[in-house]
């Protein structure tokens, strides 16, 4: 651990949690360098639907790269892309009925929000996002200000503007219907809202607590945004490429958003890589206008086309993970029953979920104690009270069955030495 304190920076999160130096990973499984297994509630953040290491995928990597074929292409046409594009829009938007415009804005989600936030404000000639509470879209400047999080938004060392923050989905408890604040702020002239050139909401909030929202209340949040010529940006980052089941998260709600952001496990295999779709007419960009060097790596591109070949030419993948996502949700209502005393209840759809506490240090006992037996788990929300697994999606239901048996343990182990709220 000594080169690590004495050259990296502080800024270092996730390593103090799991402070172990891991060296190399297959399928649901990390190993550090003492040859020690971890089964991964992980997945790299959400990076990682296909498992470490998918063979397929790499095989494919493999290839491209041995046929010394081109890495860097900055947004130059090439082979790669051309796959990507041509396989994403066959076996992705045609399905879905979707006439989305694909943009490369860079290799990280933030990239992609920070594209989707300045298209939107150069399309509609407005200024104000509307974001919702505990909300996280990424740590650039732009991403950050749509981001609730007070903690990271504080490191911005700048006024963060021109947003307007409205409540997410149950955010009141039920005691406030669903965009009538919204609503009465855009019909009043004296609200002091300027009329906003978007909204951006994930349909559910990883970083935020595994907070889902409504398919009901998404509609509504997409009818409101069309009666008053809204943009509504969906951010599908953590959650899209499967991790509710659907290819896009939002694909329940049945709505159409005009921007959706991607990343994460867009390409497959863990690589940097974004996208920024926007529907047809909203592509106004000049050529140039938004650039980055790194938005034409095309080992993610060979990856990412391979990913879709495999997983998404029928429904047989998206139904094994509705079905996980099931015997997750189980076994979770189970602990929460045995730990009720704690206010623990259960969140979250698919492959994305959560055991929240209403003691805040609980989820990062059980977090811990369930590192101490051989489980990557972290913790999400505003104040880190939500045990949170995003396993592989490619993880068979018995790796499944022994997480959260570990799991299970490590909840017992943490509410042995807690008092309950």
């Amino acid at each position: 651990m000594e080169t690590f304190e004495r050259l990296e920076s502080e800024v270092r999160g996730y390593c103090r949690n799991w402070p172990v130096v891991f060296d190399r990973a297959v399928g649901s499984h990390v190993y550090d360098e003492t040859g020690r297994p971890y089964l991964d509630f992980f997945a790299g953040a959400g990076s990682l639907n296909y498992g470490h290491n998918n063979p397929e995928l790499k095989s494919a990597l493999i290839r491209y790269l041995t046929d010394d074929r081109i890495v860097h292409s900055l947004d130059a046409y090439s082979v790669a892309k051309r796959d990507f594009l041509s396989t994403f829009e066959e076996i992705v938007l045609k399905p879905r009925g979707l006439d989305y415009k694909v943009q490369f804005p860079g290799p990280a989600g933030n990239n992609a929000v920070e594209a989707a936030l300045k298209l939107a404000r150069k399309y509609t000639g407005r200024e104000t996002i509307v974001n919702f509470t505990n909300g996280f879209h990424g740590m650039t400047l732009g991403a950050l200000a749509v981001t609730g999080n007070s903690m990271k938004r504080g490191g911005a060392g700048v006024p963060l503007g021109h947003v307007a923050t409205m409540p997410f989905d149950n955010y009141m408890d039920g005691r406030t219907p669903d965009f009538l604040w919204l609503r009465s702020l855009l019909e009043d002239s004296g609200s002091g809202l300027d009329k906003p050139a978007a909204v951006i909401v994930e349909s559910i909030q990883g970083e935020g607590g595994i907070n889902v929202a409504g398919a009901q209340w998404l509609r509504e949040l997409s009818e409101l945004c069309r009666e008053y010529g809204i943009l509504m940006i969906l951010d599908d980052i953590q959650m899209g490429c499967g991790r509710t089941g659907d290819f896009f998260s939002f694909e329940e709600a049945g709505i159409v958003p005009d921007i959706v952001t991607l990343s994460k496990s867009i390409s497959g295999y863990g690589l940097p890589m974004a996208l920024t779709l926007f529907k047809r007419e909203l592509d106004v960009w000049e050529p140039g206008e938004h650039n980055g060097t790194f938005r034409g790596f095309n080992p993610a591109m060979v990856t990412a086309t391979e990913a879709l070949r495999r997983y998404w030419t029928d429904d047989a993948f998206a139904n094994a993970t509705k079905a996980k996502g099931d015997l997750v949700a189980a076994r979770l209502d189970e602990m929460a029953a045995e730990h009720a005393e704690f206010g623990a209840h259960v969140r979250g759809r698919g492959l994305a979920r959560g055991l929240a506490f209403t003691d805040t240090d609980l989820a990062k006992k059980v977090a811990a104690e369930s590192f101490e037996r051989g489980l990557l788990l972290e913790t999400s929300g505003p104040e880190d009270e939500v045990a949170k697994l995003l396993p592989p999606l490619t993880m068979t239901d018995e790796e499944l069955t022994a997480g959260l048996d570990i799991m299970a343990d490590a909840a017992r182990a943490a509410a042995k030495v807690a008092q309950p709220a």
